[in-house]
């Protein structure tokens, strides 16, 4: 968990972090509006409804006469059925509030997300990320939506009821309000308790989700590993907090609703007490008292509703700090606003402007350090590279060397520290990176497929691609094996994320898609160590067509597939310690020679067999 994961969040109401969210709410302004006028005029609407048990008491109960009921009738139906005409169009209007603010949300957010670099990703838990475009936003939505809603209905309602008391009895009315304080007071001594249990239940609830996952899908790693007792602890733990944060969610519930009822009932008893003395001495009549009553028994709850409300706006203000944090991540690499003038951006490709590449590569005094790193922490130091176009160029070294760094420069997936990098003899920050993206052959060590066909996939590499060349790719690349032992060839459906594959399979697509782009520049990131070795054999032969004639870079966990390579640089964790053909780093005797051989005695003792390790 990074920096960013970890921030702490304002804990009071600010009007300043609401205000990000005005530019999302310009598109629904018109529903908005309705939704306040709808409101206002149900909610007086509603207010009123006593009014016509009062006129029911005082000129049908009382004098025991049925003299215009029939339209008193009418108009009271009339009045409900406006009141649920009204109901369903601000209804109807939240629910476009919603369906819009969520909607650009999940849009901005995730546009965001495409032109952010690889460090972001490379810091940031998937997890996180997820829980931001989907969670929070759609939380954000909502509340925007239906508790605008419910407060502007609640306060109207509540001004209406006050206002309609004020005007039929004020000295009963002042009594009645007088206990609206000691309502405010309690749910907002209880309302922040129960939304803290309920945020407890929800991270509890969270976890747990997380253990059934890992659970199911590492059932043969725990059985293996002989730690179900360490996995049935910790879920039970989580449970058990789980537990505890809905008891403690249920007590303080048990004690705050018996509160606003024991206030409702006492509001109910002062109005009885007041009211029938004053209808006893005929100042006051009984439809006045009727009204009172329902105006009493009513107006505790919006009090309660309101205090909630607040208390969840505030609550929600946590979901908009952190989606305004994930639009607001810098995006470290960028083109110019001259580059994207001419060659366009990842969205608006100007392909037309595009220079032809040769394949031309090389590094002038290349520094590079992560962002987060600190100062003296360079990954690599004054790297200083030509790479004629054409060039297969081999990289190796241990774990964490930098080798992938190196290629990941090169492709502009990070931008050097200091130094910089020419293609072909032009520094590449004078060029768009889509121009730069679209050149680009690269297959990575863990492949990753999309939810869709074996056809769909290898043409998500050239999108234009006609079907004879998916073909022609996928024989070059042995996937067309693959294609052939599903049940409905190319066009079978792989599962989300290729789960219908085994790995190595996966690794033959991510081949074939790479190969029907037919790019200048190639990358094989470690591509063949998921490959079986008869597989990697079939398509060693293959990959020495695919690379001749373009400036590749080939990671290699097999020294043994690289000894044609035209140039190998071994890294270290400076930078390239070594260089040159198999050959000359061979005659050096150097770490090239002593890696080269160590791996070689390894492979022979499994040829007779038996095992180093």
């Amino acid at each position: 968990m990074n920096e960013f994961e970890e921030r702490e969040h304002t804990p009071k109401f600010s009007l300043k972090i609401w205000s990000v969210l005005i530019s999302f709410l310009k598109p629904v302004w018109k529903q908005m509006t309705a939704i306040v006028i709808l409101m206002l005029f149900s909610a007086v609407g509603e207010a009123t409804i006593p009014l016509f048990t009062r006129y029911a008491v005082d000129n049908f109960v009382v004098p025991q006469s049925t003299e215009g009921l029939g339209i008193f009738t009418a108009v009271y139906v009339a009045m409900v059925l406006i009141l649920s005409l009204a109901t369903v169009l601000y209804s109807h209007q939240a629910m476009m509030v919603e369906m819009v603010v969520s909607r650009d949300l999940k849009s901005a957010c995730f546009d965001h997300l495409q032109k952010l670099p690889l460090s972001f990703y490379n810091s940031t838990s998937v997890g996180y990320i997820l829980a931001r475009l989907m969670s929070d936003t759609n939380r954000l939505s909502a509340m925007l939506a239906w508790g605008s809603t419910f407060l502007f209905w609640n306060f109207f309602y509540m001004l209406g009821v006050i206002v309609s008391m004020l005007i039929l009895n004020w000295k009963l009315a002042l009594a009645v309000i007088a206990l609206i304080p000691f309502v405010v007071i309690v749910t907002l001594f209880f309302q922040p308790k129960i939304l803290h249990s309920n945020h407890e239940m929800r991270s509890a609830n969270s976890r747990i989700t997380r253990a059934f996952n890992e659970s199911i899908n590492g059932a043969k790693t725990t059985k293996t590993l002989v730690i179900e007792d360490k996995v049935n602890s910790e879920f039970f733990a989580d449970t058990d907090k789980m537990f505890a944060a809905s008891i403690r969610a249920t007590r303080i519930n048990a004690i705050y609703l018996p509160i606003i009822t024991f206030f409702g009932s006492m509001a109910v008893a002062l109005v009885l007490y007041r009211s029938g003395t004053l209808v006893i001495q005929e100042v006051m009549n009984f439809g006045i008292m009727s009204t009172f009553i329902a105006y009493v028994i009513a107006i505790l709850e919006p009090v309660s509703q309101l205090a909630g409300i607040m208390t969840e706006i505030l609550a929600t203000q946590v979901n908009i700090e952190r989606v305004s944090e994930l639009l607001q991540q810098p995006i470290s690499l960028s083109d110019t606003e001259e580059v994207e003038a001419e060659y366009g951006d990842v969205f608006n490709p100007k392909p037309e402007n595009w220079p032809k590449i040769k394949g031309d590569i090389e590094f002038e005094d290349v520094w590079f350090r992560y962002p987060d790193a600190s100062e003296d922490d360079y990954v690599l130091e004054n790297v200083n590279l030509k790479i004629p176009a054409g060039t297969v160029v081999a990289i190796v070294g241990e774990t964490g060397a930098g080798k992938s760094t190196l290629v990941n420069l090169a492709c502009r997936f990070f931008e050097p520290t200091k130094g910089r990098i020419l293609i072909d003899g032009v520094d590449y920050k004078e060029r768009s990176q889509l121009w730069l993206h679209s050149n680009l052959g690269y297959v990575q060590q863990t492949p990753h497929l999309f939810s869709g066909t074996v056809r769909e996939n290898i043409r998500y590499g050239k999108l234009d691609a006609t079907d004879e060349e998916i073909y022609s790719a996928a024989k070059l690349a042995s996937a067309d094996i693959v294609a052939e032992k599903l049940e409905n060839g190319y066009d079978t459906n792989v599962g989300e994320g290729g789960s219908r594959l085994s790995t190595g399979e996966k690794q033959l697509l991510s081949f074939a898609r790479a190969i029907v782009a037919d790019p200048p520049i190639f990358i094989l990131d470690e591509a063949t160590s998921s490959i079986d070795t008869e597989t990697e054999h079939r398509i060693q032969s293959a990959i020495s067509h695919i690379l001749d004639g373009r400036t590749s870079f080939v990671i290699a966990h097999r020294l043994s597939t690289i000894r044609n390579s035209d140039l190998i640089l071994l890294v270290d964790e400076h930078g390239i310690a070594e260089r040159g053909s198999h050959n000359e780093l061979m005659a050096m005797g150097g770490q090239y020679f002593e890696l080269y051989s160590a791996m070689m005695i390894k492979d022979d003792a499994k040829n007779e067999g038996f095992s180093l390790e």
